[in-house]
């Protein structure tokens, strides 16, 4: 019997890796227009001063959170009708199409707005992207991953998020070392995105050598296509549609507060200079890849809504101690501590999210289920986080961001009471004719 079981795990272990690299590559990708914008802004918009050109590249940037649901509904689609190898596959050539436009585009004196217009576009492609690889990388890692490890398996999409974070500002730390500003700002800030374009690629391989999810092919032998990934599925599980959405508001808002936001927060309202800011980020964000999976398996063997009540009461009842503490005692090791500790906190949604949203969806609609609104919730609450925080500071209300982050915490936090648990759901027919997993309850 161990015999058997070995291979048999080796084989979910890759699978689970291969599905969460390319992961990586995309958010690296996502992560660098932002970590890089300071030093390519004035060269697609040279008028105006430096604040106009960095506002210029964040509408672009913005761009890209709307294009998210219309990535989300058409790879969705795609990922319920072709496979969950064909959707991420495709995910993954259309990131890397974009990220190669922004290396090679022209800038202001070379091409006029041209630069800028591919910019646009490729940003975007960016959005489409994101919207669709999200959904079907968490129908994937759920689908593939063997009852009763579920949330460790999916965990590993919001730690392959988190590392291509981690490497987007290692990118950015090198070149910052080696290049003069000068360097950076005339040619050195295309470097990481062909290293995001020719990483893609390595994907592309390496998806095109997956296997197909044993949930979707019986999905495939038994539902007629038509049926599968589209509008009208969707219409008849808006229940689970909408859970989706509540469920993802207060975890964007919060993810994004903590993981984003936070290092200007340090710099511009605790008063850390821009490196301390910058390495306290880094460190939280290594201790809260190793958090995730943790919650994961947690998740596994008491559920899944403990874990999200965890994050929800947490962020309601600590985003404004933690965020006032920061000012009041402006030091390196006092910031690195709450950061952590909000971090711990925002693992509890982060380790579970993807799983429990592809639980609430049948085969047939579990992709683009879970990524209309997921991607509408991060388009409307996770894409402006950072502008609501930045609009209270300019009006000098600042610790009003605190109490928005904590009412779309506590929105969220009613929906994990009220919802029902999700971990021993069957994902396939297989899973339905077999018994529960020990300790697994059974999930009408």
């Amino acid at each position: 019997m161990s015999g058997s079981t070995k291979p048999r795990r080796s084989t979910h272990v890759r699978a689970v890796l291969s599905g969460s690299i390319g992961n990586t590559v995309e958010w690296y990708d996502w992560f660098v227009y932002a970590n890089f914008a300071l030093y390519f802004a004035g060269q697609f918009f040279p008028e105006g001063n430096p604040t106009a050109q960095l506002m210029n590249t964040a509408a672009v940037f913005a761009v890209g959170f709307l294009a998210r649901p219309l990535g989300g509904w058409i790879l969705g689609r795609i990922a319920d009708r072709k496979g969950r190898k064909f959707g991420l596959t495709l995910s993954v050539t259309v990131m890397s199409i974009s990220a190669l436009l922004i290396a090679i585009a022209p800038n202001h004196q070379q091409a006029g707005y041209l630069g800028a217009v591919l910019l646009l576009i490729a940003r975007i492609m960016q959005g489409i992207s994101v919207g669709g690889e999200y959904a079907a990388s968490a129908a994937y890692l759920t689908e593939v991953s063997q009852r009763g490890w579920r949330g460790l398996g999916s965990s590993f999409q919001y730690v392959s998020v988190t590392v291509g974070q981690l490497l987007g500002l290692i990118v950015l730390m090198v070149l910052q070392s080696t290049l003069t500003e000068q360097q950076l700002t005339a040619w050195g800030w295309r470097i990481p995105f062909v290293i995001g374009a020719v990483a893609a690629l390595v994907v592309f391989y390496l998806r095109r050598r997956m296997h197909e999810t044993t949930a979707y092919a019986e999905e495939e032998r038994h539902d007629a296509q038509q049926r599968r990934g589209t509008l009208r599925e969707v219409w008849r599980h808006r229940r689970a549609a909408g859970l989706v959405f509540a469920l993802t508001l207060g975890g964007s808002v919060a993810f994004y507060t903590y993981t984003t936001y936070l290092t200007k927060y340090l710099a511009n309202s605790v008063g850390l200079s821009k490196p301390d800011a910058a390495l306290v980020m880094f460190v939280a964000l290594c201790l809260f890849t190793v958090l995730l999976p943790i919650g994961g398996a947690i998740s596994d063997k008491i559920g899944r809504r403990p874990v999200l009540i965890f994050f929800g009461v947490g962020t309601t009842l600590g985003t404004y101690p933690i965020m006032t503490a920061l000012q009041r005692w402006p030091d390196f090791g006092v910031a690195l501590a709450l950061t952590m500790l909000a971090l711990t906190i925002v693992a509890g949604y982060s380790s579970v999210n993807a799983c429990v949203k592809a639980e609430l969806f049948p085969t047939s609609v579990r992709t683009v289920g879970v990524a209309i609104p997921y991607a509408l919730a991060q388009a409307i609450f996770g894409g402006t986080a950072e502008y609501v925080a930045l609009a209270f500071r300019d009006a000098g209300v600042e610790h009003y961001f605190f109490f928005y982050v904590s009412a779309c915490a506590l929105v969220s936090l009613l929906v994990y009471v009220l919802m029902p648990e999700t971990r021993a759901t069957a994902l396939s027919r297989a899973e339905q004719r077999s018994p529960s997993a020990p300790g697994k309850e059974s999930v009408s």
